[in-house]
C-alpha cells in the first residue's frame, strides 16, 4: 500500500516516529492511524528494552517552581550521553516531569513511575520514558523525583 506524505507527516508529528519508521507503520496498518501508532508503541517497547542495561552517566536536572512559589518539583533524569542530554526534547521531559511530581507528591521513585501522567492520563511516567527511550535511542533513567513545599 502507498502512503502519502502528508499522513507520514502527521503520524510523526503525534508520535515523534522518524519517516520511515512512520511510513512503515502505515503501511503495515493499510493507512489507519490507530494501528500505525501501536505498530510504533510495540516498536518503542522492543527498542526500550535493549537499551534497558546500558549506563546512564549523563543528564539534566529538571526543575518546576509552582506559581504559588511554594512548591517546587526536581527530577534528576539521566541519559547515557551528554548529547541527548542536550536535546530539547529531553530538557522538556526533565521539566515535565518536575512539574508532575508537583502533582503527584510521590513517596517513592516506585509511586512516582507508576503514577498516571498529568498531561495524558493514558499513560504512566514509566510509559512516557519509554516512549521517549524510543523517540531519543537511548537509555534514559530517573534517578531521582523529589519536592519542597513550604
Amino acid at each position: 500500500m502507498s502512503v502519502n506524505l502528508r499522513k507520514i507527516q502527521q503520524l510523526r508529528q503525534l508520535t515523534g516516529a522518524g519517516v520511515m519508521d512512520a511510513k512503515r507503520a502505515l503501511e503495515k496498518g493499510k493507512g489507519d492511524f490507530t494501528k500505525a501508532k501501536e505498530i510504533l508503541r510495540q516498536q518503542g517497547l522492543k527498542k526500550a528494552a535493549k537499551k534497558e542495561g546500558r549506563e546512564t552517566n549523563e543528564g539534566y536536572v529538571g526543575v518546576y517552581e509552582h506559581h504559588n512559589g511554594k512548591l517546587v518539583g526536581i527530577v534528576v533524569l539521566l541519559s547515557e550521553t551528554d548529547f541527548v542530554a542536550r536535546n530539547r526534547k529531553f530538557r522538556q521531559l526533565a521539566h515535565d516531569l518536575a512539574m508532575q511530581v508537583c502533582s503527584v507528591k510521590p513517596q517513592t521513585l516506585a509511586d512516582f513511575l507508576g503514577s498516571p501522567y498529568i498531561k495524558d492520563p493514558k499513560l504512566t511516567v514509566k510509559d512516557l520514558l519509554t516512549q521517549t527511550i524510543a523517540v531519543l535511542g537511548e537509555n534514559i533513567k530517573i534517578k531521582e523525583a523529589t519536592y519542597f513545599e513550604v
